[in-house]
């Protein structure tokens, strides 16, 4: 009847896809699109995409490249389909994700195609370093210099300080990814490293070490959400946000935005955290693996880093965490994360591991960050029966 709600749909994620991360010096952003999204269509099998969204940070500054879903409705042949960029920094990919949760999940739209990229290798360090602060403030972080990895290299030694934990036990974290990414066939880096390899390689903003630090990297993965019942369904998909800069905060050790997504999330899909099975977190440097693990419950505060060391993290572990290789060893093509993780964890739900599955998984979640904790997005995934 008129002036009712109109019903809400179930999300599920019909199919997806993915090109390996690496270097794709021959390939354009909108090749990388095209791949990805194909094979994700062509997993799906008889479907008709009502809407296509894309998520990537710096395809302009990068690639001189804005306009990315007309861009990519016009390589898959579907012009006059609905298509559109979303950006959300280095939670793009989520956001993306996200957005494409609620087309669904309004009842609007049966099928929406959601595509994660970003081209790095194409920029030179200098362009690249100054890409990556645009996730902070232009107006006064950048304008003092100071690069995203510098921030959160202040935020580990802060964290170090305050729980006085030593450096080698947040570096576990990378330890635990390129254990994963050594058997992960889409991963940038598919070789082991030990504490010691971690220890001994160069530092590029102390405490943060080259070994410690998520690689840059080109890559594209891809999506179908659907009202249509599949084998996995997408039970929530929240984000929030924090203050944009560090110096705003109360207490920058606190991922707030990470915190109240998850509790949202979780809410939402009516389980409770002991119920997820693996988790795909935003590892891009030691201390936001420590610190998100922590916002979400899954350590107590100033403990990751150690319940890291104990193997819970382990991908035979309680919780296993960056299965293919986290953003570590994957890599972390930073519009496209956000998407990688949750065509993971639909390979996880669907007993498409291989070597990285997680043995009984039937619930999962992703955890993709912009800035420092500035925008959290949290996806809880089930196997459906």
């Amino acid at each position: 009847m008129e002036g009712e709600d109109k019903e809400m749909s179930k999300v599920f994620v019909r199919s997806a896809g993915l090109i390996p991360v690496g270097e794709y010096w021959e390939k354009s952003i909108g090749e990388l699109m095209y791949e990805a999204a194909s094979k994700a269509i062509e997993s799906a099998g008889d479907v008709k995409i009502d809407r296509i969204i894309v998520g990537n940070m710096f395809s302009g500054y990068g690639t001189h490249q804005e306009h990315l879903g007309a861009l990519l409705a016009s390589v898959l042949g579907m012009a006059g389909t609905e298509a559109l960029k979303v950006e959300a920094a280095c939670a793009s990919g989520g956001m993306a994700v996200h957005e494409g949760y609620l087309s669904v999940k309004s009842g609007e739209y049966k099928n929406v195609l959601v595509v994660g990229v970003e081209k790095m290798k194409d920029i030179d360090t200098g362009h690249l370093t100054k890409a990556l602060a645009m996730a902070e403030s232009a107006e006064f972080t950048q304008a003092v210099g100071a690069t995203f990895i510098s921030l959160n290299a202040l935020l580990m030694g802060a964290y170090m300080q305050r729980y006085n934990v030593p450096e080698d036990q947040l570096d576990y974290f990378p330890v635990i990814a390129h254990k994963n990414g050594a058997t992960s066939p889409h991963a940038q880096f598919r070789r082991a490293v030990s504490l010691d390899d971690v220890k001994r390689s160069p530092p590029v903003a102390p405490p943060i070490r080259l070994l410690s630090s998520a690689p840059s990297g080109d890559g594209a993965a891809a999506v179908i959400l659907s009202s249509e019942k599949g084998d996995v369904e997408m039970l929530a998909s929240e984000t929030a946000t924090n203050e944009l800069m560090l110096f705003q905060r109360d207490n920058p050790l606190e991922f707030k935005a990470t915190k109240a997504a998850f509790a949202k999330a979780i809410k939402r899909a009516e389980i409770t955290k002991d119920k997820i099975d693996f988790i795909e977190i935003h590892d891009a440097f030691p201390v936001v693996s420590a610190l998100s693990l922590e916002a979400m419950g899954f350590s107590e505060e100033g403990k990751a880093g150690r319940d890291a060391e104990s193997g819970k993290y382990n991908l035979d572990g309680e919780l296993p965490i960056a299965t293919f290789g986290g953003l570590k060893a994957r890599g972390h093509p930073v519009g496209a994360t956000g998407v990688y993780q949750v065509v993971e964890a639909f390979y996880q739900l669907t007993e498409k591991g291989g070597k990285n599955q997680v043995q009984g998984a039937k619930v999962g979640a992703t955890q993709n960050v912009g800035g420092v904790d500035t925008t959290s997005v949290v996806h809880i995934l089930r196997r459906v029966s």
